[in-house]
């Protein structure tokens, strides 16, 4: 009998471009199994993918985390700017 597969998504919001892939991927899978399936590794960039950052539907995870079917594991790109200064700066404190 075959093992029971679950579907998720993986996306990722490149600064120009929105990376979108569904996977099929065994139950049991991880979050990082899913990134791997999607074969967007070695394309991603280097600022994204070292140390590669996890979340699902925008929570973040670790990439030991067991997916469940529906999931929608998200790819973050690092900050460039701090969210607190930013709103100092938009307050006119900074």
């Amino acid at each position: 009998m075959a093992e029971p597969a679950i579907a998720v998504d993986v996306v990722h919001a490149g600064t120009h471009r929105l990376w979108r892939r569904r996977v099929s991927l065994p139950a049991g899978s991880t979050a990082m199994q899913a990134v791997e399936a999607t074969g967007w590794l070695a394309g991603l960039p280097e600022e994204v993918s070292e140390p590669l950052r996890l979340g699902i539907h925008s929570r973040r995870v670790e990439a030991d985390h067991v997916l469940r079917e529906g999931d929608r594991v998200e790819i973050y790109r690092p900050l460039t700017l701090d969210p607190m200064a930013a709103r100092r700066r938009r307050a006119g404190r900074g």
